[in-house]
């Protein structure tokens, strides 16, 4: 079986500190930020950073609904999502990138076999990219234009 995986980007005009802080958020920043692909959103245990704990349901496809519960780790500039039902890996990782940072989010994922693992390799990567790149412009949206995170106010 393969790694499947599906990766995005966006440059946000911040300081690193604050938008990683704000991707390890996962009781302020979190549920404002997710696209309508994600239902039932909620914190188990935690709210920032390492040894929190999040559930959610992710519609991926029309026909596809995954019940994603995610341990939570942080490692230097990244933070990693382990879902405990499956292989599922996400990863947030935040590097400076000129005035501000570049945010990327990578999913990794052990796909199927066969044809199925055939289809799922090719398609989807393309609808979770969707996904991600909706995260994570909600994501600059919020840590470029929300007056609570101006630093000077």
């Amino acid at each position: 079986m393969a790694q499947v995986s599906s990766s995005s980007t966006t440059l946000i005009d911040v300081d690193p500190g604050r938008a990683l802080e704000a991707v390890a958020d996962y009781r302020q920043v979190r549920p404002r930020i997710l696209s309508p692909q994600y239902s039932d959103y909620q914190v188990v245990s935690g709210g920032q950073g390492r040894g929190t704990v999040a559930a959610w349901k992710l519609r991926a496809t029309k026909s596809r609904v995954r019940q994603v519960q995610v341990d939570v780790d942080v490692a230097g500039h990244t933070v990693i999502e382990k879902d405990a039902n499956s292989s599922m890996v996400t990863n947030w990782t935040v590097a400076p990138a000129g005035p501000g940072c570049s945010v990327t989010v990578k999913t990794t994922w052990t796909g199927g076999s066969g044809i199925r693992g055939f289809f799922e390799r090719a398609f989807a990567p393309l609808g979770l990219r969707r996904i991600q790149d909706e995260v994570l412009a909600n994501l600059k949206e919020h840590l470029e234009n929300d007056p609570e995170n101006d630093p000077e106010s």
